[in-house]
């Protein structure tokens, strides 16, 4: 972003980090809004919308090509009215035109461009162009060209073409109720162990993702079926990661993904949905196997997000930028030379030895420290290469550091604040528990319209854009994770607030899947509903299992019949591809499991009780505790379990029967195993 003396273009007026890194570009931007189509309508030219995100490594160069040049932009400003939408704010226009750009080219990806009309109809659409043409890729000063000809000479090729995409781009959001195979289990399982990469970890080779939420349909599998191999398959993963140099070894947190099949290069950039997933992921393989690694990286994540990520008005910020200093990666490498500066010789020959660090480099010249040849350390060296990273980090604070996009988004949050409540709880960690209060109740004050709707965005004391599917429904997830972290009635209140407000907003009726964006919400060319699991799990994937989750609580089946209603309109979907369905597939398992069980713990010192059922892994239970007449009023069912002669009583109930009332934990426990 290069701000010089010009005048700002419209951008400069909106909070999006992102927008504003593009104010001051030589292109006339407009945000996505009636002025820009009003004055495309009124000059008759084609719209040029370009989607990103503040820390997409490839939006940066675009701009640096393209968007700061004066050339391409006198272009752009003759020729097209340009709109800039941030991804992250504005996902229902993203994936719409994204489901364009992906039946146009049969890919997609950030920066993201598209030819509209007037009226938002899509032409064309492509990615990341570079500004001339390049090894067999069109440059983007050509396709201006081609498309403004296209529009003055062949306009009606053009509106048809649009038309066609509409209408494909509309089906595809339309499924035909179909139920999803009782085989589907097995098949996702035997697709994940056909694609695992048994020497590194993962799936494919490269770009890897990490895709926790596959390792949590891995470990549900490995939980239900007994299958030993599931759980090799996590563990491998999540060694491999943590080993490599996707992981930040010096100031801790995850990187987007790996370039190659090691894990070794990461995309530098840190997103707040990845750190939160993979902390659930390395909380749940540690309740599941004891495992103090997991352990330790579950707190290795959430110290890092409590560090660098937490506003202090409680919230969580979105990201952290690949480059600094116009460089990808520069604030997180080394040189053997800069090690042994900061540590001296004989620690700093040591700390290289074992984290990969030589006068030749593994990226670049210079050092992305990791572990995968050394393999996890032992627990004598854990205090020596603890004390040479406080070492390093200090030292390496003292850089420029990478851009931080502080704008604090609903559904990301949802997320965050699930993994603290939720690793808080397994890890007996008070102090994620609370950053997950103080997240929750930084949301309730400032993203909650006067009449009760839930908004997306925060930012500089301006919260806008009426909430998406996403952020009601990870925030249920959030609120579910801290009732049972904390047994307080008022979060599972919330959640069932927001669950039937979600049900009203994005339902259509108790037949379909949820929508991507409420009825109440700006109306655009086509309303999706999406139930990919890809980055993140989908809005419906979790509307699912946190409906589950709350029939099991309140009793009220009606949520659980929804959520069957939800998984069985994308049947059609799941059955044709279930790896990229693993999260519903989890809510899937959930729904169908003979061992699931909910525990309600009635009497005034259930502490010893609620320790046992803390310490065991159960992925399908829930826990009902502080007993009291509004939790009664919220489920009726719990009014008849009590506490007897003063003693404090676990109830296990395990399909719709219930066993005798234990008092100590221990009994507690063999039985929940």
């Amino acid at each position: 972003m290069t701000t010089n003396n010009r005048m700002p273009n419209k951008l400069i007026n909106e909070k999006s980090p992102y927008l504003l890194q593009h104010a001051h570009n030589p292109v006339d931007w407009y945000p996505w809004g009636p002025e820009a189509f009003s004055r495309a309508v009124s000059e008759d030219k084609p719209i040029f919308l370009s989607i990103g995100y503040s820390t997409c490594h490839w939006c940066h160069v675009m701009e640096r090509e393209s968007f700061e040049d004066e050339e391409v932009a006198h272009i752009l400003n003759r020729d097209f009215i340009c709109i800039k939408v941030d991804r992250e704010e504005r996902p229902d226009i993203d994936s719409i035109y994204m489901s364009v750009c992906q039946a146009l080219t049969g890919h997609g990806g950030w920066p993201l461009t598209v030819f509209l009309t007037p009226d938002k109809q899509p032409f064309y659409a492509g990615t990341y162009f570079p500004k001339e043409d390049s090894k067999g890729l069109m440059g983007l000063i050509s396709l201006l060209g081609s498309v403004k000809e296209a529009w003055d000479n062949k306009r009606e090729h053009l509106l048809v073409s649009a038309e066609n995409i509409i209408n494909h781009v509309s089906k595809e959001s339309i499924s035909k109720d179909s139920k999803i195979s009782s085989d589907i289990i097995q098949e996702a399982f035997a697709h994940f162990k056909y694609n695992f990469d048994s020497k590194y970890g993962g799936f494919g080779t490269s770009p890897k993702f990490p895709s926790p939420h596959t390792l949590l349909f891995l470990l549900r599998y490995w939980y239900t079926k007994k299958e030993p191999y599931a759980l090799e398959m996590v563990e491998k993963t999540l060694e491999s990661m943590k080993n490599g140099g996707i992981f930040d070894h010096i100031g801790f947190g995850f990187s987007r993904y790996s370039t190659d099949k090691k894990w070794l290069v990461p995309h530098f950039e840190k997103m707040l949905y990845d750190n939160a997933l993979l902390a659930i992921a390395y909380g749940e393989a540690y309740s599941a196997t004891g495992n103090k690694n997991y352990e330790e990286t579950a707190r290795q994540i959430l110290d890092y997000v409590q560090r660098d990520m937490s506003s202090q008005l409680g919230a969580f910020y979105s990201a952290e930028d690949a480059d600094s200093e116009g460089v990808e990666g520069k604030f997180y490498i080394w040189s053997k030379e800069e090690v042994i500066n900061v540590l001296g010789s004989k620690d700093g020959e040591e700390y290289c030895r074992i984290f990969d660090i030589s006068p030749s480099g593994n990226f670049e010249g210079l050092n992305i420290p990791n572990l995968i040849e050394t393999g996890t350390l032992p627990e004598q060296q854990k205090s020596f290469a603890e004390d040479c990273r406080k070492k390093l980090f200090t030292h390496r604070e003292k850089r420029i550091h990478p851009y931080k996009d502080d704008k604090i988004l609903t559904a990301w949050n949802g997320l965050m604040t699930a993994a603290m409540a939720y690793c808080g709880r397994v890890l007996g960690e008070d102090k994620y528990i609370e950053s997950a209060k103080r997240c929750i109740d930084f949301i309730s004050k400032k993203l909650v319209r006067t009449d009760g709707r839930l908004l997306a965005r925060y930012r500089e004391g301006e919260a806008v854009f009426p909430a998406y599917l996403e952020d009601y429904a990870f925030l249920v997830w959030g609120l579910l994770e801290l009732y049972e972290a904390t047994f307080t009635t008022l979060y599972l209140k919330r959640a069932l607030k927001l669950t039937d407000a979600m049900l009203n907003l994005f339902g259509e009726n108790n037949s379909t899947g949820l929508f991507l964006y409420g009825h109440d919400s700006e109306q655009l060319i086509a309303r999706p509903r999406e139930s990919y699991d890809g980055a993140i799990p989908s809005g419906n994937s979790v509307a699912a299992m946190n409906l589950l989750r709350l029939a099991r609580i309140t009793g009220r089946h009606e949520y659980e019949n929804r959520a069957k209603a939800i998984m069985d309109f994308f049947g059609t979907q799941i059955n044709a591809a279930p790896t990229g369905h693993s999260y519903m597939l989890c809510s899937y398992m959930y729904s169908v499991s003979d061992i699931s069980s909910e525990v309600v713990i009635a009497g005034v010192d259930g502490k010893g009780l609620i320790d046992t059922f803390n310490n065991k892994y159960l992925p399908f239970a829930v826990a009902i505790s502080n007993i009291s007449p509004e939790l009664t009023e919220i489920a009726p069912f719990i009014g008849d379990y009590k506490a007897q002669n003063g003693k404090t009583m676990a109830y296990v109930c395990r399909n719709f029967s219930c066993m005798e009332p234990i008092t100590e934990p221990k009994k507690l426990g063999e039985v929940l195993s």
